[in-house]
C-alpha cells in the first residue's frame, strides 16, 4: 500500500528575475528542500508561523502554485503528471478546503449549483443520480435538505466550511489538503467542524494533510506533526511525542508560547 503523498527535496522561491534594466529582484525562498510522507488514512499537520512555507506547501499540493523544484507523488503518482492529465483527474485525486468557507463558495450560485459541479465534471453523475449524491452529502456533513436552494452568505461560517468540505467529498477524492479550515470559526463551532473531519474520516477513507497555527487543533486532531521555520521542516513526530518531548529549540518555543499547551510541553 502506497503513501497518500511523498514529498522530496521542495523547494519554492518566488522573485530572482530580470528587471527591465538589467538586475534582479531579490530571491525569497519560501520552502527550502522540504521532504516528508503522508500515510494513507492519517493526519498530519504542518504547523508554524505566519510566513513559514506551510500554506506554499498546501497550495503546491494541489497546484495553486508551481514547485521551483522537488518531486511531490500523489497517491502514487507524479503531480506534475496528474496536472498533465487536466483538472477532472487531479480533483479526483486530492481536493482542498480552505479557510474561508463563504468565500470559497460563488455566491452567485445556489449550494445545490455548487455540488453538482463536481458530481458532473469530475464524476461524471446523471442528473437522477446527481440529485440522490447531493442528499447524502449533505446528510454526511450533517446539514439539512433545504441548504439546496440557498446560496452561500445565508449561512453561518460553520455551516458554510460543512458545504465546502460536503463539495471536496463530492469529487470522491481520497486525500484532502485543510488549510486553516477551522481558523475562521467561533471555538465551540470549531470542535463540532473538526469532530465532523474526524467522522468523515473514518467513513470515506480519508487521508488528511492539515494546515494550522493552532497548536490545541493539531494536539486534538493529528497522528503526526511537522514544525515549519522559514521554510524548512525542523522536525516532524508523532503527535504525542513532539507535544511531550519536543527536540527542537523553536518546536520547545512554539509549544510555550501556546498557554494551553504549556503543560504538556514541561512534561
Amino acid at each position: 500500500m502506497s503513501d497518500a503523498i511523498v514529498v522530496k527535496d521542495l523547494v519554492k522561491s518566488f522573485g530572482g528575475k530580470r528587471t527591465l534594466f538589467g538586475g534582479r529582484t531579490h530571491e525569497v525562498h519560501a520552502v527550502k528542500g522540504v521532504t516528508f510522507e503522508l500515510k494513507q488514512n492519517e493526519t498530519l499537520a504542518i504547523v508554524g508561523e505566519s510566513g513559514s512555507g506551510k500554506s506554499t506547501i498546501a497550495r503546491m499540493l494541489v497546484g495553486l502554485e508551481t514547485p521551483t523544484s522537488g518531486e511531490m507523488v500523489i497517491d502514487g503518482k507524479s503531480a506534475a503528471e496528474l496536472r498533465a492529465q487536466g483538472s477532472a483527474v487531479f480533483g479526483r485525486v486530492v481536493q482542498y478546503v480552505f479557510q474561508d468557507p463563504v468565500a470559497s463558495l460563488n455566491p452567485r450560485k445556489t449550494i445545490d449549483k455548487i455540488l453538482d459541479v463536481p458530481l458532473r465534471l469530475l464524476c461524471g453523475y446523471e442528473a437522477d443520480k446527481r440529485a440522490a449524491r447531493k442528499k447524502d452529502l449533505l446528510d454526511a456533513v450533517q446539514m439539512p435538505k433545504d441548504t439546496l436552494e440557498r446560496y452561500p452568505h445565508e449561512f453561518s461560517g460553520g455551516q458554510a466550511q460543512r458545504i465546502a468540505i460536503a463539495r471536496a467529498l463530492a469529487a470522491e477524492a481520497k486525500i484532502m489538503v485543510l488549510d486553516e479550515p477551522v481558523s475562521a470559526l467561533d471555538v465551540s463551532v470549531q470542535a463540532q467542524v473538526l469532530l465532523l473531519l474526524d467522522d468523515l474520516k473514518r467513513e470515506f477513507d480519508l487521508s488528511y494533510l492539515f494546515i494550522s497555527h493552532d497548536l490545541a487543533v493539531v494536539e486534538s486532531v493529528s497522528d503526526r506533526v511537522a514544525v515549519m521555520y522559514l521554510g524548512e521542516m525542523v522536525e516532524l513526530d508523532t503527535a504525542q511525542t513532539l507535544f511531550r518531548a519536543p527536540s527542537h529549540d523553536y518546536t520547545r518555543e512554539l509549544i510555550a508560547s501556546a498557554p494551553r499547551l504549556e503543560s504538556a510541553a514541561a512534561q
